[in-house]
């Protein structure tokens, strides 16, 4: 199933801001994508996850959320309102405290992980990578849950993702950002 797709044009925050909050979308570029329901396999992941990354951040100063939460993209000093790309990322790793406020995440969080779906595979893997790059991502995971691998992407010193590094399951993968935390994935073996 394809991720669909509003029909106006162009869309801005302000416009998203009146959208039903019942309705999860996401912005790029200004084109509204709907967000559909995930699988019962992509929660389980995601959960499990966040509670490896939330025990670890515990004392830290980072903060970790898990979608739906609202990543504004802006250019610049743009305004909120004139913002044409917000994302939910599964799950979201702020270091920077100032860019966090009531309405969600303003900047690019240092790490950002999606848990592949059908729906997203295409966007996850080309559009989001080029705009988690362009915004200053610092580390970007991309989860195959069917294929059970990990594709890490590093933003360098040129401000450019290099080619990926893929790991399988069968061990622990390091977090670049955090070095002393590595994601366990011995709870994919019962899934």
């Amino acid at each position: 199933m394809n991720t669909a797709k509003k029909l106006q044009q162009s869309y801005t925050y302000a416009d998203y801001c009146q959208w039903p909050e019942d309705e999860h979308w996401e912005l790029l570029a200004g084109v509204a994508y709907a967000m559909t329901a995930p699988t019962r396999l992509h929660q389980d992941i995601v959960f499990e996850l966040a509670g490896q990354i939330r025990n670890y951040l515990q004392g830290k100063p980072c903060k970790g959320y898990v979608a739906p939460f609202d990543v504004r993209l802006p250019c610049k000093d743009e305004a909120d309102d004139s913002v044409d790309t917000v994302v939910q990322p599964d799950i979201s790793v702020i270091c920077d405290k100032t860019k966090l406020d009531k309405l969600g995440c303003r900047g690019a969080p240092d790490w950002v992980i999606e848990v592949l779906s059908p729906s997203t595979a295409l966007k996850d893997l080309n559009t989001k990578r080029n705009l988690y790059q362009r915004h200053g991502v610092q580390e970007y995971w991309i989860i195959h849950p069917e294929d059970r691998w990990i594709m890490v992407y590093l933003l360098n010193s040129q401000t450019q993702y290099g080619q990926p590094d893929v790991f399988g399951m069968d061990d622990p993968t390091q977090v670049q950002h955090f070095p002393a935390l590595y994601i366990d994935w011995a709870f994919m073996q019962e899934m």
